[in-house]
């Protein structure tokens, strides 16, 4: 914990309001000025406690406060290196050690992950048994989406008209194994733009999940392979359809700042959210009209991390005949927040309800998301309120429907078992 960063906060209270679990509880110890106070009495000698860890184990690091905050307070830098120092000196019971292994074992390695794709869609029906168990594993039961058709992409997707760049696809580890056609769309929409899509086979898990939960060691081994990989690929940019995975990569020489050479080779590499890098580079296929109306959720990871607001809706806001409307409390987190539903599950469904129930009254037609991790988290509230399955998309899947003159019943659910190869 820097002591410099620390003292950065003012004790303002800005932060209060936008907080997921101040909003919740309103307890003080669970708003970022609560924590902060809380990392400066460990900075000046006091041991961190029980008490203490379950502080920092219930702040979701959806950066909601960093946006807020008049003086900078880099909260985010803040949190990663608290969470770093519970999982070095707090002493978790055997069953969260257990647990939290398991998801660390799993989720970061994409072949595991594929095999366990049709079980955890399976133990949907053992979830009320296996909450008695563990409420996380009963979290991970109520959160597995259905099995999607696998894709299967080729290391180069030539551009579709005049070659304007060469990127590189993140294909992510959850994106890829749960939703791999929002790649194939991702992949599509970029060949048609004007873009040669590189593929490389060898990447793997980006970090993300590692560095948000207090594994800095795990994280950098990640992000030194994806750096490798992207380098090979000789590209202008790389390109990330997932929220979470962008935000850490563009902090790659933060997290190898001890590390002279691999923190160059990170700044060399340009990455891009899909939306920004889109934006950025200007339509060039022609949009087809797409009646359908459209609640846009805001990744917390997306909108407070990477400031990427406004290029989802200038993209959707491009397509004749959609209709976008706003989501109310847009800036508070849905409570996936990465593995903070299947390690706070408790609080992540009161949030996950919250945000369930402001996208209903929107009434829109489908509901479209920049994060997997988000995607899960509302459809799954959706159907604890027993409104069945929700129509759900990813920007670019919405896109690629109009760019290929597609109707609206493709988008969501329904279209999912149809989409096929890049």
């Amino acid at each position: 914990m820097d002591p410099e960063l620390i003292k950065d906060c003012v004790h303002c209270g800005f932060c209060l309001p936008t907080c997921p679990t101040y909003v919740l509880w309103g307890e003080e110890m669970d708003s970022p000025r609560g924590r902060i106070h809380l990392m400066g009495q460990h900075v000046a000698g006091t041991p961190l406690t029980s008490e203490m860890a379950g502080h920092f184990d219930a702040c979701l690091g959806c950066m909601a406060c960093v946006t807020a905050c008049p003086s900078g307070v880099r909260y985010d830098r803040l949190i990663e290196e608290t969470r770093a120092v519970v999982e070095r000196e707090h002493d978790r019971t055997p069953e969260e050690r257990a647990i939290r292994a398991m998801v660390f074992a799993l989720f970061p390695y994409r072949r595991r992950l594929r095999m366990m794709r049709l079980p955890m869609a399976l133990s949907r029906r053992l979830q009320p048994f296996l909450d008695r168990v563990n409420p996380s594993l009963g979290a991970m039961a109520e959160l597995a989406p259905p099995p999607a058709r696998p894709v299967r992409l080729p290391p180069l997707v030539r551009a579709r008209r005049r070659r304007r760049a060469r990127v590189g696809l993140l294909t992510g580890c959850v994106q890829g194994e749960f939703f791999p056609q929002v790649n194939a769309a991702t992949a599509r929409v970029l060949a048609l733009e004007g873009c040669d899509v590189v593929i490389p086979q060898g990447q793997g898990c980006c970090g993300a999940l590692s560095v948000h939960s207090g594994r800095p060691a795990e994280a950098r081994r990640f992000a030194r392979r994806t750096i490798a990989a992207f380098e090979r690929a000789g590209v202008d940019a790389v390109v990330v359809n997932a929220a979470g995975c962008g935000s850490s990569m563009k902090e790659y020489a933060d997290l190898l700042a001890d590390d002279p050479a691999w923190r160059e080779r990170a700044e060399a590499m340009r990455t891009l959210d899909l939306a920004e890098f889109l934006v950025e580079l200007g339509p060039l296929a022609g949009r087809h009209p797409l009646p359908v109306s459209v609640a846009y959720h805001d990744a917390c990871h997306l909108a407070h991390a990477q400031g990427v607001r406004s290029q989802p809706r200038a993209l959707l806001g491009g397509i004749p005949e959609l209709e976008l409307r706003e989501i109310a409390e847009s800036a508070v987190c849905c409570g996936s927040a990465g593995t903070y539903n299947l390690f706070q599950p408790e609080p992540a469904r009161e949030l996950g309800d919250r945000k369930a129930e402001r996208v209903l009254a929107t009434g829109a037609d489908l509901l479209v998301s920049a994060n997997p991790g988000c995607t899960m988290q509302i459809a799954a509230a959706v159907r604890r309120a027993g409104k069945g399955e929700i129509r759900v998309a990813h920007t670019v899947e919405v896109l690629d429907a109009s760019l290929r003159g597609l109707g609206p019943g493709t988008l969501g659910r329904a279209g999912r078992r149809a989409r096929g190869n890049a």
